[in-house]
Parts: C-alpha cells; sequence; structure tokens
C-alpha cells in the first residue's frame, strides 16, 4: 500500500505532540555548521524536578522548551554525517550522554533530517 507523502506527514505531526518524559542526562541543540559541511549537537546537562520538568543543575530554574535559553553547553559534538555523529555520542563518549532509549531514537532520527538538509540545502529546524 503507498501512502501519500501528506499522510506521513499527519502521522508524524500526531506523535510529536505525544508526552515524552526528559532525559536526566540532558538535551541537545541539533544545528548544521554549512560552511564546515558538519551537523553540530549542542549537549546540556539538566536535572528532573519532582514535576518532571528540566531544570538548571546550577541555578534551580525550569529551562523553556519554547524560549532561546542562554546556557554553556557541556559538550560540542559534530560529525559530517548522521552515522559519524552518532558514533562520536553513542559509541566514543563515556559514560554516554544520553540515557534513555527513547532518547536515542529520537536523536538519530533528527541526525537523519539534519543530514538530508545539509546535503540538500534546505533548512533544517529541530522536532
Amino acid at each position: 500500500m503507498h501512502q501519500t507523502t501528506d499522510a506521513l506527514t499527519t502521522v508524524d505531526e500526531k506523535l510529536s505532540k505525544r508526552h515524552i518524559d526528559l532525559d536526566p542526562d540532558g538535551y541537545f541543540i541539533i544545528y548544521l555548521d554549512r560552511d564546515a559541511g558538519l551537523i553540530c549537537a549542542k549537549h546540556y546537562t539538566n536535572v528532573i524536578n519532582e514535576k518532571g520538568l528540566a531544570v538548571d543543575p546550577d541555578t534551580g530554574k525550569v529551562i523553556s522548551a519554547r524560549e532561546k535559553v542562554e546556557r554553556p553547553q557541556a559538550t560540542l559534538y559534530a560529525g559530517r554525517t548522521a552515522k559519524e555523529l552518532s558514533v562520536k555520542i553513542f559509541e566514543e563518549t563515556n559514560p554516554c550522554p544520553v540515557s534513555l532509549l527513547a532518547h536515542a531514537a529520537y536523536l538519530g532520527r533528527e541526525f537523519v533530517r539534519a543530514e538530508q538538509a545539509l546535503v540538500s540545502g534546505q533548512e533544517y529546524v529541530q522536532d
């Protein structure tokens, strides 16, 4: 059965609205460095409070998912492909900065989307 792009987009949009548990080991901001030809992922540490919200481990303030937050990243990872970036984060970094399988799967999907945007020249916006 062949599905239309619109139907598949609808499925993904619905899934993007589901609840996800935040990773206590931190979060990533993914972006492209087109001049260098790299997919970049800034890793930030956080603590999950009793309400399930990510908070800055230094200040205790809730980290907004909707507003730009100015914090120093813990680590910057970069790779030319989604696979290269995944290997650096999940195989070469000890301890691994990701503790939830759902977070790892999400990052893999985002790295592939970022790679496709890098190759095609299209804009990349992290989901």
